[in-house]
């Protein structure tokens, strides 16, 4: 796509190019426009106007919010509120406490928090330090998450109850979406424990005692019901981005969570193209709720983004308003009649906010179909001031307009001095509606606006909507009175009341006719095979070369984002902003019609998402194969892990066109595959969905099952296991050996040293086993309060915890306070065979000859986690290598090469090339 100035547009993230920040202590925090336009306004009363400004030259605090369910979350929380919070308030500077981290009063369960303390205090004092290593531990494996306050706001008031489906228009980088997939599964662990123990009695099972994290839980489970599919949530998230390369980096926010329930798309939010769903022939899926946080100038985000200080300017709204409205307008249109749109920016900008929600109302029929939902009395302890109902909007040329009608005027006199400049870029719909008599105003003032002066916080505008029934949008370019520029009636007035006569047997003969609204021209001067005939004469004319479809006036493309920072929802714009695309007549297909993926036209092969050729420069993402619940290997799976005929098996699939399962399966939920089968081949794009459920591993002995339970698969059927592949552990003693010590040795009475489950270990057969860490009674201090379970591997001589290292270091910390290093035995026993091997008496070398790239194809082989040698080929020369060694040893050998290659591919995160998150690493002053 190209591009064109050199203006940014995002949604709170520097605007500069090319990973560059401005440095707060060189930069002027003062813009003329930007100042003056907000004071014009009157944002804030005339007492307040000092201490808003003042708060936006201030630093953003830092922020962060507990992920993952409700129970986990209150259970990592506790570990700060007990073990990091005393040490804090201890720290005392310059004479005064230091104010230490502080909840949210208003986000629920007080789960988010904020933090004030400068950077210089906190690098100084070692509480902070210890404060610091924890968050960074915990933000690493998904437990917290870096986010804006203000930013945590739109989630909690889309009212999302179990079995919803939802839409995320405009998601990424995934902070938001995160909490929406929270809320989707809300009081599903409850639940299923809860039908696990009634099918546990029926089927002979042993059920572990619910843990703090269950019970927390117990309430919601109670009170929002959801068990068609035994306790598993049936909702289901969409989470979509134009962006490709921001989709993926959605794709890795979003894998933290580990939800079935998710699909990520890749498609333009204003043309999100309808989703086909079984039943009759076209029923679309329609949502029960839509975020739509769309992009926008982000001026509300000017304490974090310093860079709004020297590059706001008015056209900036002025440009993002027309595709603002079509994104609301769209998810209107996606809407459940009785379902809610929540949309909001970052912009205190009434163009960008007050202006679209005005006009998507007007051109969905009024308040009679779409209502704004008071939400005043929603989070309690947030404090906000209400929406605008009038405001003055300020042109491209910074001239001040206090009525669309002022700027009819100007352009009906054909001014082109100062008083016409920036007037182009204009439209009725960016001023405040004007009110029939008769008809009720739009009650705007139930938006909510969000100053940072108030509590400490960035700017923001959130507005809730709810669909009162079916609607028809009015065409954008239809105008609100339904007459035209030159006055005439509107052509579409026009054939409605044609229509309307015909079907009444009335005469027609005093209607203005088509050809006086749009009389056909033709330059006589331009032949009709140059393109320049109307539309009515080129439809008519037999086309000779593949016609392309031009690209729509002012299209905007996304930023390209350097890697080295977080990708933002920046648009870049054209000049100027057509009111409405110029689409060839039913081209591309409306969004509501059912897409096929690629289209072809004299000879050109488009894409029926946009309207544009293929971009060959997209990756190609891997299809969407769900396997036969009797595949041979899903049957091996089944009767290994003594699977419970209560768990779905028709949800596995796998992810490349043959549609066999090579390296992984995953497992989505029932509405999700419906999606996937019932939409492949027509038009969307779909980036991802599924949770990893079990990999391919390398094992020694025929009989061992090579597929083993991923850990983030794991939450998901642990509860389904049979107790054969089951080893339960009570001591925290134990676990802290299994996670400090990588590849313990069980051999040669080593399981001795693993104490309560060393017998077990030693007993059960090879392969992958559910490790589930049970709970204790309140006295016991060696004992554990929340159930944990993990994936296990018993191999031939040795035992691993299936866990990547930085998750390890994380329980480490989060359980026993202890950032102890890892102790990795594979390591020192590798080093040793290869020792052994190099140095092992063998007949002389003949020059010219060597015996390394023998040693180095092994080690090559052995340590490589996409290798796929097969174990007893790797014994065989393990043995070989080692003269004299006894087929024990060699098994042994490579037992633990073997485990050591798997462990690096656990270690491995899988992000989209040149896709970073500077939100995985917490930041590191804070």
């Amino acid at each position: 796509m190209g591009k064109r100035g050199k203006k940014n547009y995002s949604r709170g993230r520097p605007a500069g190019r090319g990973g560059q920040r401005t440095n707060a202590q060189e930069l002027d925090k003062h813009n003329e426009k930007y100042e003056r336009y907000y004071n014009i306004l009157q944002l804030v009363p005339e007492d307040e106007r000092e201490a808003f400004w003042a708060s936006l030259r201030q630093e953003l605090p830092n922020s962060f919010r507990f992920a993952g369910s409700k129970g986990h979350a209150l259970t990592v929380q506790q570990h700060l509120i007990e073990r990091y919070i005393p040490e804090i308030i201890k720290v005392e500077f310059d004479g005064d406490f230091v104010a230490p981290p502080a909840p949210i009063s208003w986000y629920p369960e007080h789960l988010a928090w904020s933090m004030t303390t400068p950077k210089n205090v906190v690098r100084k004092f070692p509480p902070f330090a210890s404060f610091q290593k924890f968050l960074v531990s915990e933000s690493t494996v998904g437990n917290i998450t870096r986010q804006e306050i203000v930013s945590m706001i739109p989630p909690l008031l889309m009212d999302i109850k179990p079995g919803m489906t939802v839409l995320d228009l405009c998601a990424a980088p995934g902070s938001k979406s995160a909490q929406l997939i929270e809320m989707v599964h809300g009081g599903e662990e409850a639940r299923v424990r809860k039908v696990v123990r009634r099918i546990a009695q029926q089927e002979g099972r042993e059920l572990s005692p619910d843990g703090m994290e269950i019970e927390a839980e117990k309430d919601q489970a109670a009170t929002e019901e959801d068990g068609a599919d035994d306790g598993r949530s049936t909702g289901l998230l969409i989470a979509n981005d134009k962006d490709y390369k921001r989709a993926h980096m959605l794709v890795h926010q979003m894998k933290r969570l580990n939800s079935p329930n998710l699909i990520v798309t890749n498609h333009d939010a204003t043309l999100f193209p309808s989703i086909k769903i079984p039943g009759r022939k076209n029923a679309y899926l329609k949502f029960d709720r839509i975020l739509a946080d769309v992009p926008c100038c982000g001026d509300g985000t000017a304490r974090k983004n310093l860079n709004v200080w020297k590059d706001w300017l008015p056209g900036n709204a002025i440009g993002l308003h027309p595709m603002q409205s079509r994104i609301l307008v769209r998810a209107l249109q996606m809407l459940k009649p009785g379902g809610r749109v929540v949309y909001s920016t970052c912009s205190m900008n009434p163009v960008e906010n007050e202006a679209v929600v005005a006009s998507a109302i007007d051109r969905c029929g009024g308040l009679e179909k779409v209502a704004v939902i008071d939400c005043s009395s929603e989070l309690p302890g947030l404090k906000r001031v209400p929406g605008l109902s009038n405001w003055k909007v300020m042109d491209k040329s910074a001239r001040i307009w206090n009525s669309w009608d002022e700027v009819e005027k100007v352009k009906a006199e054909g001014d082109s001095g100062s008083a016409g400049k920036g007037v182009d870029g204009l439209l009725e719909s960016m001023f405040a509606p004007a009110t029939a008599e008769g008809v009720p105003p739009i009650p705007l003032h139930l938006c909510m606006r969000v100053y940072p002066h108030l509590q400490d916080t960035g700017g923001f505008f959130i507005t809730v909507l709810e669909k009162r029934s079916e609607i028809r949008t009015r065409p954008e370019s239809e105008p609100k009175n339904g007459n035209g520029a030159n006055g005439k009636p509107a052509i579409i007035s026009v054939v409605k009341e044609i229509e309307s006569r015909t079907q009444k047997g009335e005469s027609t003969d005093n209607l203005t006719t088509l050809e006086e609204i749009a009389p056909t021209k033709v330059d006589e001067n331009n032949d009709t095979g140059e393109g320049n005939e109307p539309p009515v004469v080129r439809q008519n004319q037999p086309l000779s070369e593949p016609e392309a479809i031009p690209k729509t006036e002012g299209k905007r493309v996304l930023e390209e984002e350097e890697a080295s920072e977080t990708p933002a929802k920046r648009i870049r714009l054209e000049p100027e902003e057509a009111a409405a695309p110029q689409h060839k007549e039913h081209w591309p297909l409306p969004p509501s019609m059912d897409m096929e993926s690629t289209v072809t036209r004299n000879g050109s092969t488009l894409e029926a998402g946009n309207g544009t050729k293929q971009n060959s420069r997209q990756p190609h993402e891997e299809p969407f194969k769900y396997l036969d619940p009797y595949h041979t290997e899903l049957q091996s799976i089944y009767s290994f892990y003594e699977l419970s005929d209560s768990f779905p098996r028709d949800r596995f699939m796998v992810r490349n066109a043959t549609g066999e399962p090579v390296k992984a399966i995953y497992y989505t939920s029932a509405l999700a595959k419906q999606i996937l089968v019932e939409n492949e081949g027509k038009g969307m794009r779909f980036v991802h969905c599924g949770v990893k459920m079990f990999v391919k591993q390398d094992a020694q002995g025929r009989n061992t099952c090579r597929w083993r339970i991923q850990s983030e698969g794991l939450p998901i059927i642990e509860q389904w296991v049979g107790e054969n592949r089951i080893v339960r552990l009570y001591k925290k003693s134990t676990l802290r050996k299994l996670l400090i010590e990588m590849f313990p040795h069980i051999g040669q009475e080593g399981w001795k040293r693993l104490g309560e489950i060393g017998e077990r270990v030693r007993d059960i057969s090879m392969g992958c086993c559910v490790l589930r860490i049970e709970t204790s009674d309140d006295e016991d201090e060696d004992g554990f309060k929340e159930r944990i379970v993990l994936p296990l591997w018993r191999s031939m001589w040795s035992l691993n915890l299936m866990l990547p290292k930085e998750e390890r270091k994380a329980m480490l910390l989060r359980i026993y306070n202890d950032d102890s290093p890892l102790v990795d035995n594979s390591k020192d026993k590798l080093k040793e065979v290869r020792t052994h091997v190099g140095s092992s008496s063998s007949p002389p070398t003949p020059a010219g000859q060597t015996d390394e790239p023998d040693t180095m194809i092994l080690e090559n082989e052995i340590e490589d986690p996409d290798s796929h040698i097969h174990p007893e080929e790797a014994t065989t020369v393990v043995a070989a290598l080692e003269p004299g060694a006894s087929e024990t040893k060699a098994l042994q050998d490579e037992d633990r090469m073997l485990g050591n290659a798997q462990q690096k591919a656990d270690d491995t995160k899988e992000v989209a090339p040149g896709v970073t998150d500077e939100d995985d690493a917490f930041n590191k002053t804070v």
